[in-house]
């Protein structure tokens, strides 16, 4: 059973060899990776001091590094965490065990139920976590307290079937959304969070990162929901058209003339917009429909390439044979990684 640490970093020189500590204290047989984000305080050399392994990505974002981290790290669970020291390492194990045991695809570490808003002074940042998380819970029908903590447990069924478009520190409201959609596992543990230190500011931008958050949510939205986000402006575009007609047709019922034709015309065209878009929707909403059966036959044959089911093996009794080989499976011609 591998235990997978991923630590994105970006000029967190000043925290990492602190963090790498903790979780090789908390979590002895995990490895722990950090990957290094175009840092120019040393950040690679600090973590490799305290044990990490070590790896570059040149893309600039959070969204780009685990991007990476999802596609070259194979393991059975992962443990994500931010190079800052905000989050405890003590969080992990409790994360880890529902992964584990198959209780959970994804864990989130509930930052908003304990200490988030006492610690954070950034009152803009209390403010935009409010209102994602209620944006989310509302159109995704979902009852998810912290949607945009850095502190998650992952099972290998969903690293390896996420795939990531953003680049920025919207991640984790996409990977929060995609697990909602894809009906994947979900439990909130909440967690100890301690601000940052006064000589390590944050690196997230309040306004610019929060536009970014709310056009990934209203971008998923789009993509994983079209009936609902083109029947909406469909309908909304009908009903304007319909408010502007009522005044033509009272004057006509009253004079028996038609003086507004360009007008008309506008209206008519919002009329016909209104019902391609309400059709667009729905043909989206179709091909979304066969795109989440695809998505289901992949997730059966993930089962099977990993010879999970096929040798009668439980994911939770699996050792690590992926990376130090098996020789019967091998010549049985069983899939022996990702990395084959």
């Amino acid at each position: 059973m591998k235990i997978a640490v991923l630590i994105p970093c970006y000029n967190e020189a000043k925290s990492i060899k602190t963090v790498v500590r903790d979780f090789k204290t908390h979590l002895p047989e995990a490895y722990i990776y950090v990957y290094d984000n175009n840092s120019t305080d040393g950040t690679d050399e600090a973590a490799r001091s305290a044990g990490a392994i070590v790896r570059y990505e040149a893309r600039q974002g959070k969204g780009n590094v685990i991007r990476t981290m999802f596609r070259e790290v194979d393991a059975d669970c992962y443990i994500m965490a931010d190079g800052d020291n905000t989050y405890p390492a003590s969080f992990a194990p409790e994360l880890m065990k529902y992964v584990i045991s198959g209780r959970a695809d994804m864990v989130i570490g509930d930052r908003l139920s304990s200490s988030y808003f006492t610690e954070n002074k950034r009152r803009f940042h209390n403010f935009g976590n409010r209102l994602v998380r209620s944006l989310v819970n509302h159109i995704f029908h979902a009852h998810i307290n912290d949607i945009m903590t850095g502190a998650r447990a992952f099972s290998r069924d969903f690293v390896k079937s996420f795939a990531i478009s953003s680049k920025g520190f919207e991640i984790e409201t996409e990977m929060t959304i995609f697990a909602l959609e894809n009906n994947f596992k979900i439990l909130e543990i909440p967690i100890e969070y301690r601000d940052r230190d006064a000589d390590n500011p944050s690196k997230l931008s309040t306004y610019s990162d929060g536009y970014k958050v709310i056009k990934t949510i209203f971008r998923l939205l789009r993509d994983d929901k079209p009936a609902v986000f083109f029947g909406t402006i469909g309908v909304m575009t009908i009903l304007i058209g319909i408010l502007l007609f009522i005044p033509i047709l009272i004057e006509f019922m009253q004079t028996g003339q038609v003086p507004k034709y360009p007008t008309l015309i506008v209206i008519t065209g919002l009329w016909a917009i209104g019902t391609i878009s309400i059709f667009s929707g729905v043909i989206l909403s179709l091909i979304n429909t066969r795109a989440r059966q695809e998505f289901e036959r992949f997730m059966n044959l993930l089962y099977i390439c990993d010879g999970r089911e096929v040798d009668g093996t439980k994911p939770k009794e699996r050792d690590d044979r992926r990376n130090v080989g098996d020789k019967s499976r091998q010549d049985q011609g069983f899939w022996r990684g990702w990395n084959e």
